[in-house]
């Protein structure tokens, strides 16, 4: 992804509403399997934030998105989801593209709650569809079967899908892998506009670098959450050490600034 290219939230615009979060995480822990899986997780956001949620893989982010939805049930902790319906977007394995129907009816499918069970969807409904649909450039695909659509083109009929809820926060869980650079801009750039825009946006990612750019905070999070801040605050590379289990001279610090190449420290 050219991130150069793609507006940043600045610090400004972070500091805001932070007295009435959307999602409110307090000393949450979570056991799947008779494994921990989360410990004492105390995590916020609110309305205007873009946050980038970091770890290694079975840190648990994943996890934490299915606890704040209700998905999975909690050893202990609270969870305030306020009185809107999160949206959410998956991961694109987690859905089943194969099933006969039209990218307008997938989007639908994401307002079953709204609609009702075994209820026909009235105006209202087509128009949020149609309106999230036109968010992610997909208007001209409404009617084509959703398994003939490439990698990128389903990423972006799961975030309409879950836009059309109109949500007060927006859950996705890797939002960016797999996908060509055009589409990755695409959604980074939509992201950060719906932030602006009001809504509480985090993101799982394994981009680094793409989460340091266009976040406004950054929750570093390893079973716990081992640091939260502004991206420019997250510069100690003791921090990401312990969130990933690396030493100090592993690659993935210096590709952040935060540590010498291998050339670099022989020249020391």
């Amino acid at each position: 992804m050219n991130y150069t290219t793609l507006p940043a939230i600045t610090t400004e615009q972070t500091e805001v509403e932070l007295a009435d979060p959307v999602l409110e995480i307090r000393d949450v822990s979570v056991q799947l399997g008779g494994r921990r899986v989360l410990q004492g997780v105390d995590f916020a956001v609110a309305p205007r934030e873009f946050v980038g949620l970091i770890g290694p893989n079975g840190a648990g982010k994943t996890t934490l998105m299915r606890a704040a939805l209700g998905l999975i049930p909690v050893e202990s902790g609270t969870i305030d989801r306020g009185r809107r319906l999160p949206g959410y977007v998956p991961q694109r394995h987690e859905f089943v593209w194969d099933f006969p129907i039209s990218v307008e009816d997938a989007v639908l499918s994401g307002l079953t709650r709204s609609i009702g069970w075994f209820r026909r969807p009235r105006a209202k409904h087509f128009e949020a569809v149609a309106d999230a649909l036109e968010r992610v450039e997909m208007s001209g695909l409404a009617r084509r079967p959703v398994g003939e659509l490439s990698g990128g083109q389903r990423q972006r009929v799961l975030v309409a899908r879950a836009l059309a809820l109109d949500p007060a926060l927006l859950l996705l869980d890797e939002p960016f892998t797999g996908l060509d650079m055009p589409t990755q801009e695409l959604l980074g750039e939509l992201f950060a506009d719906l932030a602006r825009e009001g809504q509480a946006v985090v993101m799982t990612t394994h981009d680094l670098a793409g989460a340091m750019h266009l976040c406004s905070r950054l929750c570093l999070l390893n079973r716990t959450v081992i640091a939260d801040d502004r991206p420019s605050r997250l510069r100690d590379p003791e921090l990401w050490m312990r969130t990933f289990s690396i030493g100090r001279d592993n690659p993935l610090l210096s590709s952040l600034g935060m540590a010498p190449t291998r050339l670099e420290s022989a020249s020391l």
